[in-house]
């Protein structure tokens, strides 16, 4: 199919991605590219005596679809918009108050370390006598400033996204179409030409079927790719150019969350915002932002370093909610929405080859999320506006989009501002969660009270070098006869793992209220709605069978957030159903065999697709 005639496009400009970064390229650019009196400012060169073509693809049905709520100081937003009003987008307000809570273990079911249980228990011991803390938790008296999100902002990013894209249509130079995934970067002789889109009219396997119609080639002297760290236009690219010595992407974090209808008895203010750490389990980081209206954003962070083969983002977010500290504001509540997405925790360790002949990256795909503080949505906003700042500068110059050009006008524009500084501080303050949960935690510290100058060290192997079998992680409280007993029963029910697994070692069974805590298949129906149009090959690809066959763990079909897949009763390979899939991209980063020709891979590949979650919320 690759040597087929397609049919071709040529524009100035060519995106990949619409996200914050993309929000904050498209939205400078734009402003740029007329003069005040509507004529253009730089010629295009496929459309002379026009200001130049810009068109920016989506996978997602919708630009606001399937993204989250989050807390920004928002530096970079409030300089593109300096006149900004919160009620303007919905769902959004300033942040009021911040707390910082360590919470305890109310039912002794987690992994600690045996320091840790000792500290736990001198808490609960003499811990009441403080009045920073409570019989599960602790509220921390002071926040650190490099945690602190104060002057800020708290939003729906889905919302935001819809707001940016208005402004960046109305300015009527660029052009948005979501809906439309890319397939992959055009590369011919080292340079960056435009980019496909995916094939329509496929089997599930790819092959031309009915009404088959070869994805466009779309040539553009400049190619931006803001698809995010799972998007397969990036990963593409690092296969094409590799990736600079010494940076990997072995640190992710998958991100459950809700929107949330608050109940009345609930007294936190717009604007509060809560970090929790410590539980479900200790490794697992818990927010809460409370936006107008009584309504709440809420998740929890399970990271890649959490070494448990049976680790779930979806029941451990009921445990987390129904955690007595947080139960008594959300007991009541009702479900809006929710979703799920993948981070990359590697930051700056994770940055690729910024630019290069006829193409840039920008946003977190690019290494901006800064994983001392925290945050990544105002980072990956700042890199698109010193990106759309320097092919300005080229554009009236006259000059191409060459390696050297872009670096000069953008990779220098990006390394002297703040954005490289606070990610160099932060660039090693993780490191020590490699070792455990108390070693990450003064690892950060370190970190942020030195601004980086000590730090924790760590262990940055890969994930199937890491994480341990079930035999040896549950070993000895469950005989290995049992979990091979167990395992074999989920098998032949099509099952995941986990549910077994955690009830067996003292994990309460979640009481389903059907408003609140529902079962994940209720979560599927009431919380989004998950689309997959037809027409379109599966995005979710085992590499190699006898890999999943031999797997004794299938992270993948407990990490899976949409329960897209699942276990095989015939044995082999799993059961994917993209019907289901939120194109999180957890199953990229959770699976535990390595890709047998790259190590630095796994054996799942997460390839362009439609359709995902709706839920322009959350």
């Amino acid at each position: 199919m690759s040597e087929m005639e397609r049919q071709s496009m040529d524009v100035d400009i060519v995106c990949v991605g619409f996200g914050p970064a993309m929000g904050g390229f498209l939205t400078t650019l734009s402003r740029g590219l007329m003069n005040p009196d509507g004529t253009p400012a730089v010629e295009s060169a496929v459309m002379p005596g026009m200001p130049p073509q810009v068109i920016c693809y989506e996978r997602a049905d919708d630009i606001a679809a399937g993204v989250s709520g989050v807390v920004s100081k928002a530096r970079g937003i409030r300089e593109t918009f300096p006149d900004f009003d919160p009620a303007q987008v919905p769902l959004c307000a300033e942040v009021t108050h911040e707390k910082v809570a360590y919470l305890l273990d109310p039912h002794g079911a987690s992994r600690r370390q045996d320091l840790l249980d000792i500290k736990d228990g001198l808490i609960r011991t003499f811990g009441k006598h403080l009045p920073f803390c409570g019989e599960h938790s602790v509220e921390l008296p002071w926040i650190p400033p490099f945690l602190r999100k104060e002057p800020g902002l708290v939003f729906s990013l889905g919302q935001f996204n819809q707001w940016v894209g208005a402004q960046v249509m109305a300015e009527g130079v660029a052009q948005v179409w979501p809906g439309m995934p890319v397939d992959k970067a055009l590369v011919e002789d080292g340079r960056v030409v435009g980019v496909r889109l995916v094939d329509q009219g496929v089997t599930k396997q790819g092959e031309p079927d009915a009404g088959y119609m070869p994805g466009m080639d779309i040539k553009a002297a400049l190619t931006v790719i803001g698809d995010g760290p799972v998007g397969p236009v990036g990963r593409g690219l690092d296969d094409a150019m590799g990736m600079p010595h010494g940076h990997t992407r072995r640190d992710w974090a998958l991100g459950m969350k809700m929107v949330v209808d608050l109940p009345e008895s609930c007294t936190l203010p717009e604007g509060f915002v809560l970090h929790t750490f410590g539980y479900p389990e200790p490794d697992i980081f818990g927010f809460l932002y409370v936006l107008p209206g009584r309504v709440a954003s809420l998740g929890i962070f399970v990271p890649s370093w959490l070494d448990i083969p049976v680790r779930t983002a979806y029941r451990y977010l009921q445990h987390w909610i129904t955690h007595p500290y947080l139960w008594q504001h959300l007991k009541g509540g009702v479900m809006r929405s929710w979703g799920a997405k993948s981070l990359l925790e590697s930051g700056r360790r994770g940055e690729p080859w910024l630019v290069g002949d006829g193409y840039a990256r920008i946003g977190e795909g690019s290494g901006t999320t800064n994983v001392l503080t925290g945050s990544g949505v105002d980072e990956a906003w700042t890199s698109g506006v010193q990106l759309a700042e320097g092919v300005l500068e080229l554009l009236r110059a006259g000059k191409p989009f060459s390696r050297a050009n872009l670096k000069e006008a953008y990779v220098a524009r990006r390394r002297a501002s703040h954005l490289e500084a606070e990610a160099k501080v932060a660039e090693k303050s993780r490191d020590g969660f490699g070792k455990g949960f108390i070693q990450g935690l003064m690892g950060m510290a370190l970190t942020g009270f030195t601004e980086g100058k000590l730090n924790m060290c760590g262990d940055h192997r890969a994930p199937h070098e890491r994480v341990p079998t079930l035999e040896e992680t549950y070993y000895p409280q469950i005989p290995a006869a049992e979990l091979a007993r167990m395992r074999e029963e989920c098998r032949a029910k099509g099952e995941a793992l986990h549910d077994a697994v955690m009830d067996r070692v003292g994990w309460p069974k979640i009481e389903y209220d059907g408003q609140l805590l529902v079962s994940h298949q209720d979560a599927l129906l009431l919380g989004g709605k998950v689309q997959a149009p037809f027409g379109y090959a599966d995005h979710v690809v085992f590499v190699d069978p006898q890999l999943c066959e031999e797997c004794g763990e299938k992270i993948c079909i407990d990490m899976c957030s949409g329960q897209a897949i699942t276990m095989n009763p015939e044995a082999g390979v799993p059961l994917f159903d993209r019907e289901k899939c939120v194109h999180c991209g957890a199953c990229l980063w959770n699976c535990s065999k390595a890709h047998p020709n790259d190590p630095e891979k796994t054996n799942v590949d997460f390839r362009a697709g439609a359709g995902g979650l709706h839920s322009a919320e959350n």
